[in-house]
């Protein structure tokens, strides 16, 4: 897992990071993973079915999957 160091954080920053932490019941550290997190990673990730859903439709064709099947069936395109 990579690290960084910050360097030239304010006292005030600081002290902010820390309040926030106290309230999430969390580390310093850990308040600054979570907000990094929030900041730089989508908030929903597309998942294939839908992405291949949307091409479908963009393309003219009409793909439908069925997303409550159990793990033992075959899938079915209609």
């Amino acid at each position: 897992m990579a690290a960084i160091t910050v360097r030239g954080l304010s006292d005030e920053t600081h002290r902010a990071l820390k309040a926030f932490a106290a309230q999430h019941n969390r580390s310093t550290e850990a308040e600054v993973r979570a907000i990094l997190d929030d900041a730089v990673l989508p908030a929903e990730r597309v998942k294939l079915g839908t992405l291949l859903a949307e091409i479908g439709k963009e393309a003219g064709i009409g793909i439908e999957i069925e997303r409550n099947r159990k793990p033992d069936e075959s899938i079915s395109f209609s």
